[in-house]
């Protein structure tokens, strides 16, 4: 990394990304006019015409490694599962049932922060925000239906709490690859991120509470259920709350969803593979498996973009742009924090980010004396915050597929991620630095 020179010209792909897609939204007052895909096919297409010293096979060679990655076969494995799951739940009457049954058993004005709260549980429990999204949209959906509270509110509940155990968990890929880089036990990582986080979750709940304790419900006066139905749901929660593989989790839920809807007359046998794949059953449009192939698509082209900015060295740019401007030990954890965020900003990924930048944060840490478990919450705080909020990361865009919203939509609700950056932003200003 030491030895590729940065270069801020790189970095023009994301520029023009934005650029298309929101100056479009903004001309048009439609977001929806933007195919996400193709703000982002343009990108890549500015990308391949920077950089003349490589080929264009040369070019598609860095792609394919890029794509190739770990991360990337995870997220779009996790994305086809979680479809899978949601058509099969959707089909079966589960989604119904689960929503009809937690609004007669709770107060329809704290619906929205159960489901933050859930979401929270769940996220730290499973390890990764894209399997708890894929289990809670469909939930957040039909509590918007029945509630008549804004679909963003509902699915902003859900991200946050999402993102919450994203940066918490200890079985979250970013919480081990940020512990790995700067050498620290990942119990003292938990304890420095908990006290952190704590303030943002506390203020989100009190938040989201406020805007929908007044709502203008319009509740159906049917609220049935089957308790059978609601059984695959649970099963995922349950899952996910003892830790067992997001893939096992959601696999299993479609399975146990696909059973119970032909028992009881909700899918017929030979409906099985269109609740999973996608299609219409009995009047109710199914998303399935296809019903992520966008996401998919746009998660690869999204590897492809990242891959090429990285070789030309925008994000060694970064870096060093970050690493000459450090003065003292406060500055070494602003720095750090800003070189994860902007890093997460430009690879639409957290854990990459934490395994790129982390090199550069452990010799920042060990220059300043800052301890290996402060800049691994930094790192991990700070990287969270990005995807949490970019219009073009995974769970933003996985949200809005599965509601059939924009991000731009979702973003304005997503208080969690920004109260847990002011809030990193005031412990590194007013902590007790005495502390080793």
């Amino acid at each position: 990394m030491e030895q590729k020179k940065g270069r801020a010209i790189a970095l023009l792909p994301i520029g023009v990304f934005l650029v298309i897609f929101l100056g479009f939204g903004i001309v048009t007052k439609d977001f929806y006019a933007m195919p996400t895909i193709v703000a982002f096919l343009i990108a890549l297409g500015v990308a391949f015409c920077q950089n003349k010293s490589l080929s264009f096979d040369e070019k598609i060679t860095v792609i394919a490694k890029g794509v190739g990655d770990d991360n990337i076969i995870t997220m779009s494995l996790i994305f086809l599962c979680a479809g899978g799951f949601s058509g099969a739940v959707t089909a079966a009457g589960g989604v119904e049932s689960t929503v009809n049954l937690g609004l007669s058993v709770l107060p329809s004005q704290i619906a929205v922060v159960g489901l933050f709260v859930i979401g929270c549980f769940i996220s730290v429990s499973m390890g990764t925000s894209m399997g708890t999204i894929a289990a809670l949209a469909p939930i957040a959906v039909g509590i918007s239906e029945k509630t008549g509270f804004a679909m963003p509110i509902c699915i902003g509940a859900v991200v946050c709490g999402a993102m919450f155990g994203d940066n918490l968990s200890m079985i979250s890929d970013t919480t081990i690859a940020a512990v790995k880089t700067q050498g620290c036990e990942m119990k003292d990582k938990f304890r420095e991120n908990f006290l952190i986080v704590l303030p943002a979750a506390i203020l989100t709940i009190i938040l989201f509470f406020l805007i929908t304790r007044n709502g203008d419900f319009k509740m159906a006066e049917d609220l049935s259920y089957n308790i059978w139905k609601v059984v695959p749901y649970i099963v995922v929660l349950v899952g996910a709350l003892i830790g067992i593989n997001v893939f096992v989790v959601l696999i299993g839920g479609t399975v146990l969803s696909l059973i119970v809807g032909v028992a009881t007359g909700s899918i017929e046998l030979g409906q099985i593979f269109l609740a999973v794949g996608g299609g219409e059953i009995n009047g109710t449009a199914i998303g399935g498996v296809t019903g992520m192939y966008d996401i998919t698509v746009i998660s690869i082209i999204v590897a492809c973009i990242v891959s090429l900015m990285k070789e030309y060295g925008g994000i060694h740019f970064i870096l060093g742009w970050i690493h000459k401007r450090i003065r003292g030990e406060k500055g070494a954890e602003f720095g750090i924090a800003s070189l994860a965020l902007l890093v997460d900003a430009c690879t639409a990924n957290n854990t990459v980010a934490i395994v790129m930048a982390g090199p550069i944060a452990k010799e920042i840490s060990e220059e300043y004396h800052v301890s290996s478990r402060r800049s691994a919450s930094l790192l991990d705080i700070f990287t969270s915050v990005g995807q949490g909020l970019i219009p073009y990361g995974a769970q933003l865009l996985s949200a809005a597929s599965l509601t059939a919203l924009t991000p731009f939509e979702i973003i304005p609700y997503l208080y969690y991620p920004i109260l847990m950056a002011v809030s990193a932003v005031l412990f590194i200003l007013f902590r007790n630095r005495k502390e080793a």
